[in-house]
């Protein structure tokens, strides 16, 4: 969306809403290094959650028309994080004339006098499609996924599956009208394992498939907790595994009914001593004892760690069934039935029920997932969205302090696998298959080794580099760039990954958004100058993705200084500029609007701000300064900048400037005419001004009409 869609509905919504909205900018949190409880949510009631939903739905018309959408799109209300500012975050799920969109997810970010300061897109701006009639009907997209499935073999679709009309709206891609369609065949989680198949409606080209199963694929085993103390109820003589005080969970022993309907034959434990299982598999309800002490000692993590009352944060249990089909290598969370199930393992791990604590945890967090952002199971964000499971399940096991099963970064270790784990985060690569750094070619390997980039980022930013011992267990933090640096803490490292998951992310986020999503995140906890960020931006560049920011000095445990328009040192070594790449948020600049930003609706050419000025597409003049600049004597001192131009215009003719002046003499004139696909770096010799001390601005002009943007970034005098 550019800015003149976005200031010409700011100016009608005033005059309903009462104040200015504006989207695509984002004030600069305050540096604190002291932890922030809930990852800076305010905890919430039931009814305190109904109320904000309900507001959010009320306001969710005059944010469309905001945003820039159309008049076919509709906005629903999903979730509302407020931080403990009373900064509120409104998640969306989108409709187009009734179909869901999928990849129409968004975030609307409001300030706490209710003005929306900036939104978190999957899919940007407005949708628009030929048409919602379309040319194949149900019954020949069925035919047509059963025949284009890729994860299951000998596919069909059942009575419970089902092709749905949609419209596809991947991030970069044109919308479609498309099927989605579940199909279900022998795949990675057994004979009965679900695909699902996105195909164009109109020409049945396939547009995306991916598994339905979130789980632990292919390999697991069970866990024997101990003696543990279980929250169950009494029914008349005898007990039941409903545990009330973790919103009514319920495990179900499945007895072996089809993964695709775990309910079939379902059947309640029941035991008259309250006393459940012994230890063994012979004991159908020792997998019971395990499932339901998992899910609660996860629901506490979540409630205690993040304000956050079950999955949906409504505090509803979700049911859980373990004996789940014959054979099942695999435990799977389905937000179709709003539930959970765990197989009972195969002779490949000795027949041990897939109910390890991390496992349970595992699970569960893809619930959180699914309602929060709803990550993509295929590409990028599927394995971001496995990783979010690993990283939560591991979070769990050092929550529970289970002396029979210590907290770990092995996921798995309980499952009875031959090399002693099923996945490692401090090294993702031991395994033979997981990705331990970023490579372009992420997107296209199975979600459960993609996710290794983000398991090994989290290691890092917990707990940095170098061998260790941790629960017993040798953990020996390597990097993809040979750095070494000390980690933040666990607990701030998750609460980072769960205020980016909950608050930045989208259905279409990839590693890069992720990079994004979690700088701003540990901006808003710890401050945008703080060790936390800057360690995160270490971590991430660790793991072969990006660079690190600036060092801002100090430690972890200290409060950093907050920005300031009047520095009084430069971080920036080299470079006579302060914060000449804006990582800094407005430290060291002045501004006529806000143009330094690090919203995620244009691309910065390095770390996350950059300073995005005009784009308005009506007449406009905006300002972007530094002054008493100290230009170096000695040598031939240079200003150089990146520079990205977009324009609605056309032809060499400079309708829309940006003039580079020093001390008020223009140096330097870019327009329209200058439009290039990605940044650009401009040099501009100030032999003239060695040894003096200058002003430095960026002046943008735009005509009455055309749009053009200029994107400056890394702006260096030396």
């Amino acid at each position: 969306m550019n800015r003149k869609t976005a200031l010409a509905a700011a100016v009608a919504a005033a005059l309903t809403l009462g104040t200015a909205v504006v989207a695509g900018t984002q004030s600069v949190a305050l540096a604190s290094g002291a932890a922030q409880p809930g990852a800076g949510f305010q905890a919430m009631s039931t009814t305190g959650r109904l109320a904000a939903l309900d507001q959010a739905g009320k306001e969710a018309a005059e944010a469309a028309k905001a945003l820039g959408l159309g008049p076919d799109e509709r906005l629903a209300a999903k979730d509302v994080l407020v931080d403990n500012d009373g900064t509120r975050h409104v998640r969306y799920d989108r409709t187009y004339r009734g179909l869901p969109v999928l990849g129409g997810d968004l975030v609307v970010h409001h300030a706490k006098n209710g003005r929306i300061t900036s939104t978190s897109w999957a899919h940007q701006g407005a949708i628009q499609v030929a048409g919602v009639t379309p040319s194949l009907s149900t019954q020949d997209a069925s035919k047509a996924a059963e025949r284009s499935a890729k994860h299951v073999k000998q596919a069909r679709t059942t009575n419970l599956d089902s092709s749905k009309l949609v419209v596809w709206a991947a991030a970069g891609k044109v919308p479609v009208l498309a099927y989605r369609t579940t199909v279900t065949g022998a795949g990675e989680a057994g004979a009965n394992s679900q695909e699902a198949v996105l195909l164009d409606a109109n020409t049945g080209a396939v547009l995306d498939s991916y598994q339905l199963e979130q789980g632990v694929s292919g390999t697991g085993n069970g866990v024997n907790v101990g003696q543990v103390t279980l929250e169950t109820s009494q029914s008349g003589s005898g007990y039941t595994l409903t545990d009330a005080l973790h919103g009514s969970t319920v495990v179900y022993d499945s007895n072996n009914s089809p993964q695709s309907n775990p309910a079939q034959n379902a059947t309640t434990f029941t035991d008259t001593t309250d006393n459940w299982g012994d230890g063994t598999t012979a004991n159908r309800e020792s997998a019971a004892v395990d499932a339901s002490y998992g899910l609660a000692k996860t629901w506490d993590f979540y409630k205690n760690t993040f304000n956050r009352s079950g999955i949906r944060n409504d505090g509803r249990g979700a049911p859980a069934y373990v004996h789940v089909d014959n054979q099942l290598l695999n435990a799977f969370y389905d937000d179709s039935c709003f539930c959970m199930s765990f197989g009972d393992g195969s002779s490949q791990n000795n027949n041990t029920p897939l109910t390890a604590l991390d496992v349970s945890g595992h699970e569960m967090t893809h619930g959180v997932t699914a309602a929060t952002a709803n990550l993509d199971y295929s590409g990028e964000s599927g394995g971001l969205n496995e990783s979010t499971s690993d990283i939560m399940g591991t979070m769990v096991e050092f929550y529970a302090n289970d002396p029979v099963n210590p907290g770990n970064y092995y996921i798995g270790e309980k499952l009875n696998m031959g090399n002693g784990y099923l996945r490692r985060m401090d090294d993702p690569t031991l395994d033979g298959s997981s990705l331990g750094c970023y490579n372009s070619n992420a997107g296209s390997v199975d979600v459960h080794y993609s996710s290794g980039i983000g398991n090994h980022f989290f290691y890092l930013t917990a707990e940095g580099t170098g061998a260790k011992t941790i629960g017993g267990l040798p953990h020996n933090g390597t990097t993809c760039n040979g750095d070494t640096f000390t980690g933040i803490g666990r607990d701030k490292a998750a609460a980072v990954w769960y205020r980016a998951l909950t608050t930045y992310m989208t259905s279409t986020t990839d590693y890069n958004g992720a990079r994004t999503a979690t700088l701003q995140a540990a901006a808003d906890l710890y401050g945008a100058n703080s060790q936390e960020r800057y360690i995160v931006s270490k971590a991430w560049a660790a793991v072969s993705l990006g660079t690190a920011l600036p060092d801002p000095g100090g430690s972890t445990s200290s409060p950093s200084p907050s920005p300031s328009g009047s520095p009084t040192g430069n971080p920036n070594p080299g470079n006579a500029l302060v914060n000449g790449g804006f990582e800094q948020g407005t430290t060291g600049w002045t501004q006529s609007a806000n143009d330094i930003t690090n919203s995620n609706q244009q691309t910065p050419h390095g770390g996350s701000w950059y300073a995005w000025m005009m784009g308005y597409g009506s007449a406009n003049t905006e300002t972007l300064a530094q002054n008493n600049i100290a230009v170096p004597a000695a040598g031939s001192p240079k200003l150089t900048f990146w520079l990205k131009v977009t324009t609605a215009e056309t032809g060499t003719t400079p309708y829309d400037t940006l003039k580079v002046t020093v001390n008020g003499a223009t140096v330097a004139t870019y327009s329209n005419a200058n439009a290039s696909a990605g940044y650009v770096q401009k040099t501009v010799n100030l032999s003239a001004y060695a040894g003096q001390t200058v002003n430095l601005q960026f002046n943008g002009q735009e005509d009455a009409s055309l749009a053009t943007t200029f994107l400056v970034d890394d702006v260096k005098i030396g």
